[in-house]
């Protein structure tokens, strides 16, 4: 009874206060929209329409994506789908963000090999053709899901563009890419399956999303991470030719898993390798379908580390380049003819992964970081880190973030800004549509400013999720008027193609710094990167 009279006297008091809570609605009827395959019903929230768990495809364990078979009556889109099998424990070798970071309050769902679903957030079920953005996850080709953490959520984005917002899901890991192609033709597309979950997707969207007010002419695809390389895998593959117009890159352009992908003789070996330790001979293999997915992903993680160490050029679990489905990658090859009219934004954080291995401490570095240590304690950092290069990194970095201080010097991201800037190239010797370059570099405060500009800190900017990741930001008023202009540099390339500045070329080098008071600059860091990129520590 005393529950009862206090729940009632805290709802009292907000209708007294005036303090207004967003709409649902839902029921018979409402947000029912008919699909391949059948109707769907989803809920508005907020004046926008939600689905959740929309069905695409579906598809037996290792074989490509089939053709979804209808059902009767409306199949309820209210919550999540299935998300792809994976390993989420910390012991995993690629488990989500928020193992690292508490602060990054991680989703998991039920697994299932058909998690081939989507989420769609849209402003209204009409005839506007809007743009559509089509969000691709981070955690590599191996973990993630659509919904993984709430600043995937779409619906501020979509209200504050009047765009259409999909996320996709799509089998990960070693039943989205191990490379069976050798043990007979239905096998020919298993090293690709998570990329052709994709395609069947982009199929799916540009066939029904107009009746969710979308225009099917006008598709973005936006990834960060793991979401980025593989929409540099969908522009080196033919069959996602037209299904997609433009695309978004953040932080996923590395070697093995972007700008290049594997050989066959290097995902064979790892599929050789994985029946081996099942004990399955290759005239058994239709076996493999049967052996449980925890099994089945501890055998193919073993085997993917053992031809690692034989020297095979292969990094972890995506696609292969098979010389059919993905006939060539932009590393070796360049961008395809059939890519060059596709307008694309390149980007990455300053701090990338350099400042994560700093995340698992977060009790004792949120009092023990560059913030708080002396000159002195500083110096002797930069010089075991750059040895006699110290002082010329510094003095080069200074020149190229004025607005930084000499500590932040000790960990200036490499890899994957190198990566983006090999992208960048590539893309813009093509002389088709244009490119733009930007580098996300606001310092997160929280918990002493130890995080910096890591890798994903720029997820809740892009998607204007500021009021979902308060313990992430820090939230305020400064840190809303960033991720304003973020997102609404996002949104318009979605629209017109253009974010709103220069677009790059390899004598301009304009690049876009978001921090607290965006800027353009120009080749800002060609010097730091020549002493960086020979660096003994780089």
């Amino acid at each position: 009874m005393r529950r009862k009279i206090f729940a009632f006297a805290f709802i009292f008091a907000l209708v007294l206060s005036g303090t207004a809570f967003a709409e649902i609605i839902s029921g018979p009827g409402i947000a029912v929209v008919e699909v391949e395959g059948g109707k769907i019903q989803g809920y508005i929230h907020d004046e926008i329409f939600t689905y959740h768990g929309v069905p695409y495809a579906e598809s037996e364990i290792f074989m490509p994506p089939a053709k979804l078979k209808s059902w009767d009556g409306v199949k309820l889109a209210l919550n999540y789908g299935p998300m792809p099998p994976q390993d989420i424990t910390p012991e995993g070798d690629m488990f989500p963000f928020h193992y690292y970071w508490p602060l990054w309050e991680g989703r998991n769902y039920a697994q299932s090999n058909n998690c081939q679903n989507l989420n769609i957030w849209t402003p209204g079920l009409d005839n506007k053709q809007r743009p559509v953005m089509i969000w691709l996850h981070g955690g590599g080709f191996e973990a993630g899901n659509s919904a993984a953490e709430n600043v995937y959520d779409g619906e501020n984005l979509s209200r504050k563009g009047d765009v259409v917002v999909v996320s996709i899901n799509h089998r990960l890991n070693v039943l989205g890419f191990l490379d069976l192609s050798a043990y007979g033709e239905e096998y020919k597309y298993s090293g690709n399956l998570g990329m052709l979950d994709i395609i069947a997707a982009l199929e799916w969207i540009r066939d029904n999303i107009a009746k969710f007010g979308g225009d099917p002419k006008n598709i973005t695809l936006f990834g960060q991470s793991g979401g980025g390389a593989k929409i540099l895998a969908l522009m080196g593959m033919p069959k996602a030719a037209g299904l997609f117009h433009k695309g978004i890159e953040q932080s996923g352009a590395v070697d093995l898993m972007g700008i290049t992908f594997p050989e066959q003789k290097a995902t064979r070996r790892v599929a050789e390798l994985t029946l081996k330790n099942l004990g399955i001979s290759p005239k058994e293999i239709n076996k493999i379908r049967d052996v449980p997915f925890e099994k089945l992903l501890t055998a193919g993680n073993a085997a993917m580390k053992k031809a690692i160490e034989e020297g095979e050029k292969i990094y972890s679990w995506s696609p292969v380049k098979d010389g059919d489905l993905l006939p060539k990658d932009i590393g070796t090859d360049g961008f395809m003819e059939h890519v060059k009219n596709i307008p694309m934004i390149i980007g990455s954080t300053l701090n990338e992964w350099e400042t994560v291995p700093l995340l698992v401490n977060m009790d004792k570095k949120q009092s023990d970081n560059k913030n708080f240590w002396d000159d002195e304690k500083i110096d002797a950092m930069l010089k075991q880190k750059y040895g006699d290069k110290a002082d010329a990194v510094v003095s080069e970095f200074l020149k190229a973030y004025p607005n930084k201080k000499k500590a932040d010097a000790l960990y200036v991201e490499v890899w994957i800004r190198e990566g983006a800037l090999r992208i960048l190239n590539a893309k813009a010797v093509q002389n088709g549509a244009p490119v733009y370059s930007y580098i996300f570099t606001w310092e997160t405060p929280v918990m002493g400013g130890y995080a910096m500009a890591y890798h994903c800190s720029e997820l809740p900017f892009v998607f204007n999720n500021i009021a979902l990741s308060e313990k992430i930001t820090g939230g305020g008023d400064k840190t809303q008027a960033l991720a304003d202009k973020m997102s609404q540099a996002w949104i318009a390339f979605a629209r017109t193609g253009n974010p709103g500045w220069e677009a790059y070329t390899k004598d301009n080098g304009a690049t876009m710094i978001f921090d607290d008071e965006p800027s353009i600059t120009y080749k800002h860091d060609e010097e730091l990167l020549k002493l960086l990129m020979f660096s003994d520590n780089h």
